[in-house]
């Protein structure tokens, strides 16, 4: 695995006054997929991890359903000036009868990625490649375990203690018990890692459990968790009207504004007692 931070000189300006110091920065680097050898999506994320987040892409994209969907995966050869491995090129194997992305697919991954996707074409994509069917969970929330949750995610954050420059996401038990917990520059990166992991636990579908996010919740945080049959989503700010929708047609719940003691129950309440 590549670095997850770096030390870099920088200069301090406080109360009229200048000094030197090292701080530490969160490292940002891409890291291009590729299926039976051709390229598949480049994401900019931070290092480790990246199996699981290579999988819970391609589950959140409709590609795979299960764990014996994925034969193998390892990094191809990738150095940087000094001549180290730079572990940015994954290389990942199908199962005979899992068919691969297509090209149209290929170039709606470069997009989605990284600036999420828009319009009724979008809703109706979800719909078609979800498996699981989420009004059929019964999952009920208390709302003081909801309201906890940030929280304990943010005590979770090891990472941005260091730096303070990056995303969390974590999964919890509808009791509140955390299953673990990613970080990321990215949202959607740290969220494909919390599924991924999810995936290759043999978990799926994620029946009784609660997504927590820091941040907005997009789209495509909505699209991961309904992928993965996730029931409840909780972000510590606003969602999207198209998250909002998607949740809506999904049977997701879906809580935003999630600080302190107050919160914003945006679709299907009823799971919060």
């Amino acid at each position: 695995m590549g670095r997850v931070t770096v030390r870099r000189k920088t200069t301090r300006l406080a109360a009229g006054e200048r000094t030197s110091r090292i701080d530490t920065l969160v490292v940002e680097e891409p890291l291009e997929l590729r299926v039976g050898g051709e390229s598949l999506q480049v994401t900019m994320r931070t290092p480790g991890d990246d199996f699981d987040l290579a999988a819970g892409f391609l589950l959140s994209e409709g590609v795979i359903t299960k764990p014996a969907d994925i034969v193998s995966m390892r990094y191809c050869a990738g150095v940087d000036a000094d001549g180290e491995q730079t572990y940015n090129l994954l290389d990942i194997a199908l199962a005979g009868g899992v068919a691969p992305p297509t090209k149209a697919a290929k170039r709606n991954f470069t997009v989605t990625s990284a600036c999420g996707v828009c319009g009724k074409d979008s809703l109706e994509d979800v719909r078609t490649k979800a498996i699981w069917d989420l009004t059929e969970d019964a999952t009920v929330v208390d709302p003081n375990v909801l309201a906890d949750l940030p929280a304990r995610l943010r005590k979770s954050q090891k990472i941005f203690d260091k730096t303070g420059g990056l995303h969390a996401a974590a999964l919890f038990t509808a009791d509140g018990d955390l299953l673990t917990a990613k970080e990321d520059v990215g949202r959607h990166n740290a969220v494909d890692k919390v599924v991924g992991w999810a995936l290759q636990q043999g978990r799926l579908p994620l029946r009784g459990t609660v997504l927590a996010v820091s941040g907005r919740a997009s789209f495509e945080l909505v699209q991961k968790a309904v992928m993965a049959g996730i029931p409840v989503l909780a972000s510590v700010s606003a969602p999207s009207s198209l998250a909002a929708d998607l949740a809506d047609e999904s049977g997701l719940t879906l809580a935003g504004f999630v600080r302190g003691d107050t919160m914003n129950l945006y679709t299907h309440d009823g799971r919060v007692a």
